[in-house]
């Protein structure tokens, strides 16, 4: 018997997969690519990222709580998630990386904040679960596995103390 309080275990190795997205993004990143990590999965996705690919540029860090459409509700997050691109977005190659894409509303938040800082060339988003569920007309390019949930359940991205990463679900 299920506990109701309990969120659907699915077992999702976040290792296995970080290593399916770095041998996807290795195919198509070239010289001209910088990651961006929206904050915090998704950042220290790209940090390990940019070093397991040997990239030049430094990784940028990117906040959606500037332009999130349910800010109201939401309020400011804490100074900690704010963005830090060490770069010029102005016609640059952007790789946007994020653990886990649910209704694309993060994902549309984080563009308006990237184009705050320039107009890049191109923006491609790759994540390492894409959920389902969209409310808006975004796809990533990458995805390292497709799964689906309840609406009331939520998948996030931890980092072990010693950088493994492991997936944490709840009921929300």
């Amino acid at each position: 018997m299920s506990d109701h309080n309990t969120p659907h275990t699915l077992h999702l190795d976040a290792e296995a997969l970080y290593g399916n997205l770095l041998t996807s993004i290795r195919r198509i990143v070239t010289p001209e690519t910088t990651l961006v990590g929206v904050w915090s999965g998704g950042a220290w996705l790209a940090e390990r990222l940019n070093v397991d690919l040997g990239l030049k540029t430094p990784h940028g860090v990117i906040s959606s709580a500037l332009h999130r459409d349910d800010y109201s509700s939401r309020g400011m997050s804490a100074t900690k998630d704010a963005t830090h691109l060490p770069f010029e977005v102005e016609g640059r190659h952007i790789l946007l990386i994020d653990d886990v894409l649910y209704t694309g509303r993060t994902t549309r938040a984080v563009i308006n904040e990237l184009f705050d800082f320039g107009r890049p060339a191109s923006v491609t988003l790759a994540v390492l679960v894409d959920r389902g569920g969209r409310q808006l007309p975004i796809e990533p390019a990458l995805s390292a596995a497709r799964i689906t949930l309840p609406a009331n359940e939520r998948v996030s991205l931890d980092r072990t103390p010693d950088g493994r990463f492991q997936f944490h679900f709840e009921r929300v």
